[in-house]
């Protein structure tokens, strides 16, 4: 039976980077992917996710600021740029944008607090009706390069990777985790860190975890997000769009370039954990409701003037919610739980590695927001 001191499950952004990190350390580990790294069935495919600094809780945007070092040194070993910096907007009144500006000031990140006239001469593609925090420095992330990145650099440091590997339980045994696939393949590993995404609701109950533990743990909530692509308007070419959050009353969105998923020809655009609640990612059917796409649409055609109102593709994806949008990050003997999801984990993926790493073989605990035993915060957003 194919042995490991350090097994991790799902080569999502968490995975691969929790993965490449325990390998980089000199263990034993081999990573496994019920479909393949970055799978457009997980919550990591693509290649165009919000990098952003402004978040209302500064331990947040501190964390944003601790993992650019980690981005650096990712995008020196993809040979590419892994964040394309063409700024963010973060405006509304339910998003407070001063706020946003108070606590980057606290971190030491560049940013500027417009009117909603000032914003509007500089970016005639977007109607404003607040103040808007522009951020420069922000952007958009490639996930599906940096999950490739990461696994091919967990395998030249040693690790295994095992793709179409999925798993159907964990049983505890006196010389280590019997970890089963659903094919009936087996291994034994020291160690399990489950970084499961969507599927981690499927996968609980089917782990070695006490009564106690399990309820101490945040509820997960999965939901199919539904994002749609607008094209550029002939005035406003690719280069000039940021990325922007939109939070007034019945009302909270994100936009971002939509990158090479759809040809770098419009805006990726989304209401924010809208979509409908499943039981896992189990059961996803990639179905966008008409009552949502005319809803979307209408919004476009009110709120950005820069965009052509028809949507030329349109996707689902999921979001794994806790009740206050912390990361989850725990464990209990053997098993190391890591959810770093809830819609915004993508831009930390490098760094939270590091603390999957250290909690997986008991070198540190997890910062205090991500542990079960915490209250959590007032929540990260």
């Amino acid at each position: 039976m194919e042995t490991a001191s350090h097994v991790v499950i799902g080569a999502g952004l968490i995975g691969a980077s929790t993965a490449w990190h325990l390998a980089e350390r000199g263990h034993d580990v081999i990573l496994l992917e019920r479909d393949v790294p970055a799978s457009e069935f997980g919550s990591s495919h693509g290649s165009a996710r919000i990098f952003r600094y402004a978040y209302p809780d500064p331990f947040y945007a501190q964390l944003v600021v601790d993992s650019e070092p980690h981005w650096a040194r990712l995008s020196e070993l993809a040979g590419v740029e892994l964040i394309t910096r063409c700024g963010a907007l973060d405006h509304g009144e339910d998003r407070n944008p001063a706020l946003l500006a108070d606590v980057l000031t606290q971190v030491g990140v560049e940013h500027e607090l417009l009117s909603a006239e000032e914003a509007s001469a500089r970016f005639p593609q977007f109607a404003f009706e607040s103040e808007v925090l522009w951020q420069p420095t922000a952007g958009v992330l490639d996930a599906q390069t940096t999950v490739e990145t990461m696994v091919a650099a967990a395998q030249a440091a040693g690790a295994r990777v095992h793709t179409g590997w999925e798993v159907s339980s964990v049983v505890e045994r006196e010389d280590g985790l019997l970890i089963t696939a659903t094919d009936g393949r087996e291994l034994l590993a020291g160690h399990a860190t489950v970084a499961a995404g969507g599927f981690l609701p499927w996968l609980l109950p089917r782990l070695p975890l006490s009564d106690a533990f399990r309820a101490a743990l945040p509820e997960f909530e999965v939901t199919q997000e539904n994002a749609f692509h607008f094209p550029f308007g002939e005035d406003f070419p690719a280069e000039s769009w940021p990325t922007v959050i939109h939070k007034i009353e019945g009302w909270n969105s994100y936009a971002l370039p939509g990158g090479r998923d759809a040809g770098f020809r419009g805006l990726k655009l989304a209401e924010y954990h809208a979509g409908r609640a499943l039981p896992s990612a189990q059961d996803q059917d990639g179905v966008i409701p008409a009552e949502v796409r005319e809803r979307v649409v209408a919004q476009v055609a009110a709120l950005y003037p820069g965009l052509v109102p028809e949507p030329y593709a349109e996707t689902t994806c999921l979001f794994t919610m806790t009740p206050t949008e912390d990361f989850l990050l725990e464990r209990e003997g053997r098993i190391t739980l890591f959810s770093a999801c809830s819609g915004h984990g993508a831009k930390f993926a490098p760094l939270l590695g590091t603390f999957g790493a250290d909690v997986a073989t008991g070198a540190a605990e997890a910062p205090a927001p991500f542990r079960v035993v915490s209250a959590g915060s007032a929540g990260a957003k």
